[in-house]
């Protein structure tokens, strides 16, 4: 910590501490050379020794240096001087977002949307010179006492180490995205969707998504919806929603593409305040549902669960006492007689008859009170016989707060008929927005759980209401491979069957289309149609050799797995398998069978292909194009695994990998984390298997020292995590901060 008086650089003076994060401290000082204030941010100590993070530091600081703009705290100086690394910027006098919309519990619509437009104005500018700022959250804005808003901290949370990561690095998890907790590339669209959640804080005074632990937390980012900020502000204007909403889609591709798209809409709501004119994407099925195991789902709730079943165990013995109370009054009257007498009994006796007695007249009293308390709960029926279960093992089920129950089917369905269904099988439901569906208009168009799939009871199926058929016109598919038509038309929100066909040959004698292009579509292109109607892809294969010649095998390997399916656009039978592989980008092919060059049918030589999931374990879907009907070379129907499937990998499947001799280990060392005051914490790690998130506890209930060094063992083939801090305050837990960690194999 430096003193004040000391002089940096022979040229700021230190005059004192005005702020600390979780990798340096910020000083105000005087710059004697240019006579005027600034904040001096100072790398704290126990990172100077890390060469690759000091190299980082000053290369995100310097180009940090490079924006002047209003809307950013201008950095004037990147230095170090006999060992202290440190950042000059400018002084702003005046107080955080975050400070400003808890003083004011939340913020008017205009006043919400003049900060979020300079806010972005201000990484717009970040973005056009090539930098992400990765932590965009109300901390890190700062209104001026003139009114001005500027965003501090940029490129700062590039500069992590692979030795020593800070607790800030990630960012606050209430404002990360979800490719940011998953651990994954961000980019600007990440800074998008960390200033959606911040305007809704500021429209709303709440966070979207809050919970007990960072991992709960990380996981809503994941796989719920927010609650509309209407419900909190029922004044807000529908086109400011609608902006949040676009702002924080859990998919990248459905967000605002780049920051001055967001300028020109929150600009346009204050001129329109309920326009229409915020487009937002499709919903693309593939994307709405993120499956997490029952085990996993189980690890995360299991604090609350456990505080919500202690509640449960003394609201029932609250009713059983209420049930005694309620009891014969006569048996009651009669108990009190007992006991008066034989309090009368031993006021009259100076002197106890010994202890033998005193032994006999416990036992009889307890004898007469046992069957006192019988004859109560009998009068209760507490205690009449049930028949027993039809399997013998019901009630034991009915105790067994883990049961598994079977998601039912709501398509089509009311909301108030879903409600009764889902409460009979004891598991909650909530609808989470309308969508275009060909079912009727107020009805149950789709659900984030498929049906049939086994969930813990109790558990939340989530829901969307039909808005009724939309209608679409069918787009132009000429040029296009069949893959890109076929997902062209399921964004759309149409069903599509694909069928695979011998082209027709122009007047020379040559195909019309070439194998793998997409060759019709019905209804043809330009017609109309309504979401979710059923329309036929026709791909061509090309030219007809005629029945049983064979023709040569492409060479795929090292395609991607599109393009794979496109080259063997003349064959049915294509059986797609993925494997783990650290050398072939994910979606690429490793090799295919039978090899490249050899002969086969197209109608009955089935090729497989096997594609690489990269650094994840591969999922248990696989994609098979088939031959279809008994027509045999004229066509066929390409259909892919249900989307909604996903990988799960138990703790046996650890275990056996472990026992195998496949250890991932992380030994990493976590600096201290700011604001950590050295109560009982809890460490929580979430890593990433075949895209479902895997969390175990890593520690709890004890104070950790800082620096803490890890030593923990990972998911086999899984080269990352987080890590998650949380210290426990007032009874529960609260977060500080949150660590990206990575595991290596050991040898």
């Amino acid at each position: 910590m430096l003193k004040s008086g000391m002089i940096i650089a022979e040229r700021y003076e230190i005059l004192g501490k005005i702020g600390t994060g979780g990798m340096a401290d910020v000083y105000k000082a005087k710059d004697h050379k240019l006579n005027r204030f600034v904040a001096v941010k100072v790398l704290k100590a126990e990172f100077r020794e890390d060469t690759t993070f000091i190299r980082k530091f000053r290369s995100e600081a310097q180009a940090a240096a490079g924006l002047t703009h209003p809307n950013i705290v201008n950095v004037f100086d990147v230095g170090d001087d006999e060992g202290l690394y440190y950042i000059v910027m400018e002084l702003i006098e005046g107080i955080t977002l975050k400070d400003y919309i808890s003083k004011k519990g939340k913020l008017s619509v205009k006043e919400a949307t003049s900060i979020a437009i300079q806010v972005s104005m201000g990484l717009e500018t970040a973005h056009s010179h090539g930098i992400v700022h990765r932590d965009v959250k109300p901390q890190n804005i700062i209104i001026s006492t003139d009114g001005k808003v500027k965003v501090t901290d940029f490129g700062i949370a590039r500069a992590a180490s692979s030795n020593t990561i800070s607790s800030n690095v990630m960012g606050s998890v209430h404002y990360s995205s979800p490719e940011q907790v998953r651990g994954g590339y961000s980019d600007e669209k990440s800074d998008i969707y960390s200033l959606g959640i911040t305007l809704y804080e500021m429209v709303t005074g709440k966070v979207p998504f809050d919970g007990d632990t960072t991992v709960a937390i990380a996981i809503k980012h994941l796989q719920e919806e927010m609650v509309p900020p209407s419900v909190y502000t029922p004044e807000l204007p529908y086109s400011l929603e609608q902006i949040i909403y676009k702002c924080t889609q859990k998919s990248v591709d459905r967000r605002y593409n780049k920051m001055e798209d967001v300028i020109a809409d929150l600009k346009h709501s204050l001129i329109d305040p309920q326009g229409d004119f915020v487009k937002l994407t499709s919903v693309d099925n593939d994307a709405k549902t993120v499956i997490i195991s029952d085990e996993e789902l189980g690890t995360i709730k299991h604090t609350p669960k456990q505080k919500l079943r202690a509640e449960v165990e003394e609201l029932e013995k609250e009713v059983y006492a209420d049930d005694f109370e309620d009891g014969d009054e006569e048996e009651e009257e009669e108990y009190r007689r007992k006991k008066e007498r034989r309090e009368r009994q031993k006021r009259r006796k100076k002197r106890g008859p010994g202890r033998g007695v005193t032994i006999a007249a416990l036992i009889l009293g307890a004898v007469l009170l046992i069957g006192i308390v019988v004859v109560v709960i009998k009068s209760t029926g507490l205690l009449e016989k049930k028949e027993p279960a039809a399997d013998g093992q019901q009630q034991m089920q009915e105790e067994n707060s883990d049961k598994m129950v079977e998601v039912p089917d709501l398509t089509g369905k009311t909301e108030a008929e879903a409600k009764e269904l889902a409460n009979s099988l004891h598991i909650g439901v909530q609808m989470i927005g309308e969508e275009a569906s060909n079912q009727e208009k107020g009805r149950i168009s789709s659900q984030d759980i498929p049906a049939g799939t086994e969930v813990q009871e109790y558990s939340t199926l989530k829901y969307y209401i039909s808005k009724g058929a939309q209608e679409v016109t069918i787009p132009d598919i000429n040029g296009k491979t069949g893959i890109e038509a076929q997902k062209l038309l399921e964004d759309l929100g149409l069903q599509v069957e694909i069928q695979k066909e011998y082209s027709d040959l122009d007047e020379e004698g040559y195909i019309l289309v070439d194998p793998g292009y997409a060759y019709s579509v019905s209804p043809e292109s330009g017609a109309t149609a309504k979401s979710g109607d059923k329309v036929t892809l026709v791909i061509s294969r090309g030219l007809d050799y005629g029945e049983g010649v064979e023709v040569e095998i492409p060479g795929v390997v090292g395609m991607t797995e599109d393009d794979a399916i496109t080259a063997l656009g003349k064959f049915l039978l294509i059986d797609i398998q993925q494997q783990q592989s650290a050398d072939v980008a994910a979606g690429g092919v490793i090799s295919q069978t039978p090899e490249p060059g050899s002969y086969g049918d197209p109608d009955t030589t089935s090729i497989t292909l096997i594609v690489s999931s990269g650094n994840q374990p591969p999922s248990d879907t696989k994609t098979t194009t088939g031959a279809q009907g008994a027509t045999g070379a004229s066509d066929g129907t390409q259909t892919t695994a249900d989307s909604a499937q996903t990988s799960q990998v138990t703790d046996e499947a650890v275990q056996q990998a472990t026992a195998a001799g496949e250890v991932w280990k992380c030994t990493q060392g976590l600096n201290t984390p700011d604001g950590y005051n050295g109560g009982p914490a809890r460490l929580e790690l979430i890593q990433y298997v075949g895209g479902v998130p895997k969390a175990s506890v890593i520690s709890e209930g004890t104070p950790l020292q800082f620096p803490y060094q890890l030593d923990i063992t990972g998911v086999p083939g899984v080269a990352e995590g987080t890590l998650y801090l949380s210290e426990e305050v007032q009874g529960s837990y609260q977060n500080i901060g949150e660590y990206s960690i990575t595991f290596e194999k050991a040898e």
